[in-house]
């Protein structure tokens, strides 16, 4: 596949999953990968809500670089594609707050979720934002 191919196959890809494998490692390197729902801007931003208490929220505060895995995994055995990426993650703050929700809110409501507004991510609310940016 040329490169053009192989980048029409990641969006849809990307699109058609709602769930992207985070993986993410703590300070002394220990790993740990999790599912969550994902948003996505330009193929190259993913925006996932979570409790800062868990594990792989934890471990990007004090190790940001992650990897990223997107695949459907009720496909047959042996025709499986995924998406692999390298990427720095982050919890979202100050202006890219609004526009974060503004994207991750968008998809959620077009997949039968909830609207998300600011209030659901700051001040008491048990979740934050997170973003992970690919660098590849």
């Amino acid at each position: 596949m040329d490169p053009q191919e192989l980048g029409a196959t990641a969006k849809e890809i990307i699109d058609a999953n709602q769930y992207m494998v985070l993986g993410t490692a703590d300070e002394s390197g220990l790993p740990w990968a999790t599912p969550v729902y994902f948003a996505v801007r330009d193929y190259r931003e993913f925006f996932w809500v979570s409790s800062p208490e868990a594990t792989h929220s934890r471990n990007i505060a004090g190790r940001p670089e992650v990897g990223i895995v997107v695949f459907n995994s009720q496909v047959p055995i042996g025709t499986g594609q995924g998406v692999y990426m390298p990427a720095v993650a982050e919890e979202v703050s100050g202006t890219d707050l609004e526009r974060g929700i503004e994207i991750f809110s968008a998809r959620s409501l077009a997949h039968g979720g909830k609207a998300f507004t600011i209030d659901d991510v700051r001040g008491e609310a048990p979740i934050r934002m997170y973003r992970a940016t690919a660098s590849g």
